[in-house]
């Protein structure tokens, strides 16, 4: 905490400089600030015309420059280092590496509701099996979105179920999609990593056009590839802590093309993305129509751990690769989306109908891999392997109305009323007959026919709004929703939220609210093997056979209390401060099992959770020491408190104009009950709740612009992050620990001409990276990001919990063209 304090006395001290200059420099009614204040808000309200400095919740907008102005052009990264409360994962395993997720204020990414121009976004089909802080995770893949598609995002952190239904716990992300019917932009940015791995380029277009007379076309395109990154060191089977081959070793082992004696795992995943996206809107006088659409396509490629050369023998005893190999899990994705309506006039209220529907479908290779049952029973084994399918698709229609009426008060009341139906899918599609061949492929066996399945259901509901002025100062806010679901039956949600003015530059905010979500699909039915050189451990489907054989009852929605208060101040022209407590409650949680062994070495540990793994089809490979199941259960329930608090100051020099900021999120998460017991929600699984997250983020930012120049630095302290981790199932537990740090971004942008810009920068200017992971006091094991290495994996690894990533400083340079 010393170092939060110091950072947090340095920031004050800088704004306190910085108003005092102002004071001095600018006078009153200087215009040259950042005035996101008084744009018109559409989240969180039903009325219209609302500006995001009188909001009653609290919201933060991010416009389209801010987006620009972060190096990679990756939304999930550029919302990690803009928005407090907004935390991306850095590293996942398997297909979890190639889909990364992100999360609003510590929880679940389940917990975020994604819109795109206030409709409901799909989930993605890739679900978050790797046990970490993200686990568990199948919300909507905003890395799909371009930056250069986006008009600005508002972010709603409140609890707003009764207001957009199921996963608005931690908050909404609405993202508001250019409209411009004219201009054009365009964009190519190049990097990488400080040692060289990671190199990034990326293209981008966005075009504006008229649409007859009253219409207009938005329209953009972009194209993205990131190289494969490589952090760590030896396999600690084939080489030392200093990479020398261990004693007793071939020299041939391990000794992989491109990366001798080295285990690859650690590191980003090769990705080569290709997104489209299309804004229209006509007004036709007394009706409006608009739509929108998005086409992505993804193919991608993840290094895993490396084989020895004994895992695949010839008849006679000689090495299928004498080398050893490392397989890829690649994948094939393909999304799409597509919004159409209408909305017009209803007397002096207003009218929406509009249908939404949105599919991923993601395609599981393994590559440069093998089956060694297949082999062995036939001398012959493919190096390439077709794995399955995902998909995962969300039919969305909404009838919204609002009305105002006029009862006496300050302002009219606003009433507003909907019902929305939605129906979703979720699939798997079973891997090819070398795939599901006894064990399968090395790293990621394709799906058993009992894996594959199709299940969907249905949600219906209705909502009403209110929003009153008693008197001009104060505003109260009332909504409620009924929602019924064809799988697990109805749910009502409540907000009630209010805001008091006591002067133009001092007002209060506050709000209840009760919530829920529905387990989705992904957590019900997703069913798949996950291997290590030395475990095998099957995901069972929580809503299956197989889990009721050990106890296991179908999911239940979670369910959540949250109350916030805070205030909004202007204590002096153009400086805004804003600052938000809330605390919120989940019952019900849904959270994945640690492991429940079947086998440990030689011993059975369990003969029921074996006869589970066979009653589902799966067949484990008979080399794993480990072998068990996992699945998702209602197991937990949680307390989060948190705060959340932002500063704003734009002021004149005598050199430009300078824009300084101040924002930051704490957070604070503990189980209060274990509905599990410590032995199925053990002290690893409870880490991930409660530790994995930074309990703080603080950023500290300034913009200056000076003529053609500009200069964006930002300074982000990240809290400390923690798992505990065991070597031995359980019996001794060790702590995986990040220290709080200093994450410096820069970059530095020249205009050559009224139409043509040119940056470069820096994100992690000074090369930060997270600790290597230390060696169990006794023995060579170490402990990764929560998850145990004793087998044949990395040493000399960077700890993968780090929030600001693995591989140090990301350096890049960028053209701009806009006409």
């Amino acid at each position: 905490m010393k170092r939060l304090g110091n950072f947090l006395s340095a920031a004050s001290a800088l704004v306190l400089a910085a108003t005092a200059q102002s004071a001095k420099a600018a006078p009153d009614n200087d215009s040259t600030g950042d005035n996101t204040g008084e744009a018109i808000i559409v989240t969180g309200t039903r009325q219209t015309g609302i500006r995001a400095a009188d909001s009653a919740a609290p919201i933060s907008l991010i416009d389209s420059g801010t987006l620009t102005r972060v190096g990679q052009p990756n939304l999930n990264q550029a919302l990690t280092q803009i928005a407090p409360s907004f935390a991306a994962q850095q590293f996942g395993g398997d297909v979890a590496n190639l889909t990364l997720s992100a999360r609003l204020r510590g929880l679940s990414p389940n917990h975020t509701l994604v819109l795109v121009n206030g409709k409901r976004r799909h989930n993605t089909a890739s679900f978050q099996v790797s046990g970490g802080a993200f686990q568990g995770g199948a919300a909507p893949d905003i890395d799909l979105i371009p930056p250069s598609a986006i008009a600005r995002i508002e972010i709603l952190t409140d609890g707003a179920a009764a207001q957009y239904g199921s996963d608005a716990i931690a908050g909404v992300i609405n993202i508001i999609l250019k409209d411009a019917d004219h201009g054009f932009n365009a964009s190519a940015t190049g990097g990488a990593y400080y040692q060289g791995g990671g190199s990034s380029n990326a293209q981008s277009a966005n075009l504006g056009t008229k649409l007859g007379e009253q219409g207009f076309l938005n329209l953009t395109v972009q194209h993205r590839y990131r190289g494969y990154s490589q952090q760590g060191g030896a396999d600690r089977r084939v080489g030392n802590v200093d990479g020398s081959l261990l004693s007793g070793v071939p020299s041939s082992w391990g000794n992989i093309a491109g990366s001798p004696n080295l285990n690859p795992i650690l590191g980003d995943a090769q990705n080569y993305l290709t997104t489209a996206f299309a804004n229209a809107g006509y007004d036709f006088g007394a009706v409006q129509a608009y739509a929108n659409g998005s086409f992505s396509r993804r193919v991608a490629n993840s290094q895993q751990n490396y084989r020895l050369p004994n895992r695949i023998l010839k008849s006679d005893g000689s090495y299928l690769y004498p080398g050893g190999f490392v397989p890829l899990i690649g994948i094939h994705e393909q999304d799409y989306a597509g919004t159409v309506g209408l909305k017009g006039a209803l007397g002096k209220g207003t009218w929406d109908l509009s249908s939404t529907y949105g599919k991923d479908q993601i395609d599981v290779w393994t590559l440069n891999s093998a089956n060694a049952g297949l082999y062995a029973d036939t001398g012959y084994t493919p190096r390439n392997f077709y794995d399955g399918q995902f998909s995962s698709s969300q039919w969305t229609n909404n009838l919204d109305l609002t009305y105002p009426v006029e009862v006496g008060f300050a302002e009219p009341l606003h009433l507003a009323a909907g019902a929305e139906f939605r129906r979703e899918t979720y699939g798997i599609v079973q891997g090819d007959g070398p795939s599901i061949y006894k064990e399968g492929p090395q790293a990621y066996p394709g799906f058993q026919p009992t894996d594959a399945g199709r299940h969907s259901r249905r949600a219906f509901s209705l909502y009403g709004d209110i929003s009153a002025k008693p008197v001009a100062a104060w505003q109260v806010n009332l909504a409620g929703r009924f929602e019924h679901y064809s799988d697990f039956g109805n749910a009502f949600s409540f907000r009630a939220n209010s805001r008091y003015d006591f002067s133009p530059g001092f007002a209060l905010r506050g709000t209840v609210n009760t919530g829920f979500r529905a387990p989705n699909l992904g957590e019900q039915y997703y069913s798949a093997t996950s291997v290590s050189p030395t475990s095998a451990v099957v995901q069972l489907p929580a809503n299956s056979d197989a889990a009721k054989l050990l106890g296991f009852q179908n999911l239940k929605p979670e369910r959540s209390t949250g109350i916030s208060g805070g205030f909004v101040a202007h204590p002096i022209p153009r400086l805004t401060i804003t600052a938000d407590a809330y605390a919120t409650w989940i019952r019900n949680r849904i959270v994945a099992t640690g492991t429940i062994l079947g086998k440990s070495g030689t011993t059975i540990v369990s003969q029921a959770v074996l006869d589970a793994v066979a009653a589902h089809g799966n067949v484990l490979d008979p080399a794993a020491t480990y072998a068990g199941v996992s699945l998702f259960a209602n197991g937990a329930d949680t307390r989060t408190l948190g705060a959340e608090f932002s500063v704003t100051y734009p002021l004149s020099t005598a050199i430009g104009k300078l824009d300084l900021s101040l924002a930051g999120s704490v957070n604070d998460t503990k189980l209060t009950r274990n509905r599990l017991g410590s032995t199925l929600l053990n002290e690893g699984a409870v880490s991930n709740l409660e530790t994995a997250a930074a309990p703080y983020k603080v950023g500290l930012g300034g913009l200056l612009t000076s003529g053609k120049l500009t200069v964006n630095l930002r300074e982000t302290l990240y809290g400390p992050v923690s798992a505990r981790v065991s070597p031995n199932s359980g019996a001794t537990w060790y702590t995986s620990r990040i220290a709080p740090s200093v994450i410096t971004d820069l970059e530095v942008g020249y205009k050559l001409s009224s139409a043509i810009d040119v940056a470069i920068g820096a994100n992690n200017l000074f090369n930060r990276k997270p600790p290597l992971v230390p060696l169990i006091p006794g023995t060579v094991t170490a402990t990764s990001g929560g998850t145990l290495i004793n087998g044949g994996t990395v040493l000399n690894a960077p700890n993968t919990l780090s929030p600001f990533g693995i591989n140090g400083g990301y350096y890049y340079a960028r053209l701009s063209i806009a006409l």
